[in-house]
């Protein structure tokens, strides 16, 4: 039976939703080797819509789960829909989404809070010993979950300072990693990588991507 593994989407487009280069790579990562990607996404209006041509904030109310049907082909469930029973691992790919959509990191830094059915999702997932993969800005997810709940995940945005010093007073551990590497934390059975938290190409997110697919799967064979 192939390993069934949540994407958990937050839109299309990197400045309010999901970063496309991140998600296309986590897919394609993912079904080279023969695992099955179910893309998972809130229902509700987004933090805000951004033209990604001029930067500017405006213009109608987007939904969270319509726009991320854009990147899954259609097919995306609601995450409120899910249990950790139906699934093996979960992949967070990066994007200013994750926090603005499934967080208020944007705009609360670490006073953040994260959706009830995420942080659910997340504290299921890790009770049943079940791996998590997290991309670029993602990790800030994990350390405001799990710091909360006291579990140090170790993790990796990088090397940049302001969100590495957030995550370590979120109650996570931060690790710093080259572009294209990924740190684990096998207590917490998590896996991340960098991606566009640097100036990089395609190349460089999709290197850092396959390594973190390649362990949440490996986790999940385990598990």
């Amino acid at each position: 039976m192939a390993i069934r593994v949540g994407v958990i989407l937050s839109g299309c487009g990197v400045r309010d939703g999901s970063e496309i280069h991140e998600t296309t790579s986590v897919l394609i990562a993912l079904d080279r080797r023969g695992a099955t990607a179910l893309c998972l996404a809130p229902s509700g209006p987004q933090a805000n819509v951004v033209d990604h041509v001029t930067g500017k904030s405006g213009g109608p109310s987007r939904d969270i789960l319509v726009e991320s049907a854009r990147i899954a082909r259609g097919k995306v469930r609601n995450l409120a829909q899910i249990s950790a029973g139906e699934l093996d691992a979960l992949i967070f790919p990066g994007g200013f989404g994750a926090v603005k959509n499934l967080s208020t990191f944007a705009t609360e830094g670490t006073n953040c809070k994260v959706l009830p059915e995420l942080t659910s999702l997340v504290l299921e997932m890790h009770r049943a010993g079940k791996p998590i993969g997290l991309a670029c800005i993602a990790p800030v997810l994990a350390a405001k979950i799990l710091g909360t709940a006291g579990l140090k995940p170790r993790l990796t945005i990088g090397t940049d300072a302001d969100t590495a010093a957030a995550i370590n007073a979120m109650g996570g551990v931060h690790e710093d990693a080259a572009p294209t590497g990924i740190v684990m934390d096998m207590d917490n059975h998590l896996v991340s990588t960098p991606c566009y938290m640097n100036e990089v190409g395609p190349w460089i997110v999709f290197q850092g991507v396959e390594k973190m697919v390649e362990q949440v799967l490996t986790m999940a064979k385990v598990h």
